[in-house]
């Protein structure tokens, strides 16, 4: 991308996009599309094929989607499933009928078997069922991929997929009903300090382990492979390390100063037992993540306490 390429960030004021487009504009892209939710919908064919054809970006980043915790994919699984096959439906093949350079499909994790061999490699894609509890979003993102590997293949699309492991970050969702489960642990344990609550309860049973990267972080690899990659298969983005939910909450117990005590409600669903990425083809490639678990937990919860306190 040149610094005064046309780029829309799709999805630009949710957790993802936020972070793209920081890092867009910390590296000198200056000349950028950002359209929110009330000025395109992009669950609307039409406008986006309108959007397409007048602006005629040269370069996306599809991170618009529908996300949300165990609990939110477990509960909606139609709306999961219906909203992101439209969006990215819409969006990819509209950048086909107006000629993008290039475009970039943000996928996640969760598209990979619950019992996938650990590390997980980019080549576990269908290799045994998916879990259950966000089998809608996750086979949505596994059709969106494909979609730009097909496009690839057929149109000669410079179309790619990245797939980012657990995110966190400021511009988070912590409602308590749809997020997951980092910025839910940390609203659930501030409040429970703030409260002078004694015990914090925290779903599962603090068992299962998961990776988790640094939403600026994931930014810095999307575009790094905009910039560097152009191959069919998709790319796991990640640290390659991993921490159970249980230490985890003793961690963000530490970073907020909570003394109470933490239990586990071992009647609400685990979901998949241990999930961290392989991502040796990224670091090939030429990118390595910067920010540490615990500084950027620590930058989070900062943020989290000033957005707070600018909401009141």
């Amino acid at each position: 991308m040149k610094k005064s390429s046309k780029i829309f960030v799709a999805g630009h004021k949710g957790l993802v996009g936020s972070a793209i487009v920081r890092s867009l504009k910390k590296n000198g892209y200056n000349n950028l599309i950002l359209k929110s939710h009330n000025e395109l919908d992009l669950i609307n064919q039409a406008d986006v094929n309108a959007f397409f054809e007048n602006e005629k970006p040269e370069y996306v980043f599809l991170a618009a989607a529908k996300v949300g915790g165990i609990y939110a994919n477990d509960l909606y699984p139609a709306d999961f499933i219906y909203e992101n096959l439209m969006i990215q439906n819409n969006v990819i093949k509209a950048s086909h009928d107006n000629k993008v350079e290039k475009l970039l499909f943000l996928g996640s994790t969760c598209i990979y078997p619950k019992f996938s061999n650990q590390p997980i490699k980019e080549s576990e894609l269908f290799s045994g069922e998916l879990e259950e509890t966000n089998e809608a979003y996750a086979m949505a993102k596994i059709a969106g991929l494909e979609m730009c590997k097909f496009f690839k293949r057929q149109y000669r699309d410079n179309f790619i997929s990245c797939m980012p492991t657990n995110l966190y970050g400021i511009n988070d969702n912590f409602d308590l009903n749809t997020s997951h489960v980092m910025p839910a642990l940390i609203r659930k344990i501030h409040e429970a300090k703030i409260n002078k609550l004694n015990v914090v309860e925290v779903w599962g049973t603090g068992t299962p382990l998961r990776e988790f990267l640094h939403v600026d972080d994931m930014a810095s690899a999307c575009v790094f492979l905009m910039n560097n990659y152009e191959g069919e298969e998709h790319v796991n983005i990640g640290t390659g390390e991993e921490i159970s939910i249980k230490d985890l909450a003793v961690l963000i117990k530490k970073i907020v100063g909570y003394n109470g005590d933490i239990v586990f409600n071992s009647k609400m669903k685990d979901g998949t037992p241990r999930k961290v990425c392989d991502v040796n083809k990224l670091n090939k490639l030429g990118w390595k993540y910067n920010i540490e678990l615990n500084d950027g937990i620590d930058n989070v919860y900062r943020w989290y306490i000033q957005d707070t306190k600018n909401n009141i």
